[in-house]
């Protein structure tokens, strides 16, 4: 363009929407339960609880009782053998003091006895915090909310295990 030519009026385009019959509706936002309050216990009278550890998952149920703890139908002392696992198992309730009052039903399956124990331990914790919020400071104090990241590495092709390689010669 030149000077001397006169400017070029650019006609806009009107813009319209078309009316959206497939709009979503809008759906009522969920209500996360506030800061400080019990979860509601299911028609049973329990509070539950998930825990994973590894490839294990534990689904943990508690209400108020005479301290029966059952995983998988078993007494715990039944179904864990070595004294590690069943310390790991009540030691949510010994440090809330619970322990005795609640009675605790627990479905565990995958992985092993020890990521077992470890996911039962969360799941126990869970629950305890969502049937009462005031032991959430004891029990995030002692470490016991906290899920434990660590898997097994996968292995890789053209090695033995995840970081295991093939005996090397070089003649």
């Amino acid at each position: 363009m030149t000077e001397s030519d006169p400017p070029v009026a650019v006609a806009e385009t009107p813009v319209v929407e078309a009316p959206s019959a497939a709009a979503p509706k809008a759906e009522a936002p969920v209500q996360a339960r506030p800061l400080g309050e019990a979860a509601k216990p299911d028609k049973g009278g329990f509070v539950w609880g998930t825990g994973r550890r590894k490839s294990s998952v534990a689904r943990v149920r508690i209400k108020p009782g005479d301290g029966k703890f059952i995983v998988n139908k078993r007494d715990v002392n039944e179904y864990f053998s070595e004294l590690q696992h069943k310390a790991a198992c009540h030691k949510p309730l010994e440090v809330t003091d619970t322990l005795g009052k609640l009675d605790i039903h627990v479905n565990c399956h995958g992985g092993g006895i020890t990521g077992q124990a470890e996911a039962i331990l969360l799941g126990v914790a869970r629950a305890l915090k969502g049937y009462d919020p005031t032991l959430e400071a004891t029990l995030r104090g002692n470490n016991l909310l906290t899920r434990d990241p660590r898997q097994v590495e996968r292995q890789k092709p053209g090695q033995p295990g995840a970081r295991k390689r093939f005996q090397f010669s070089k003649r």
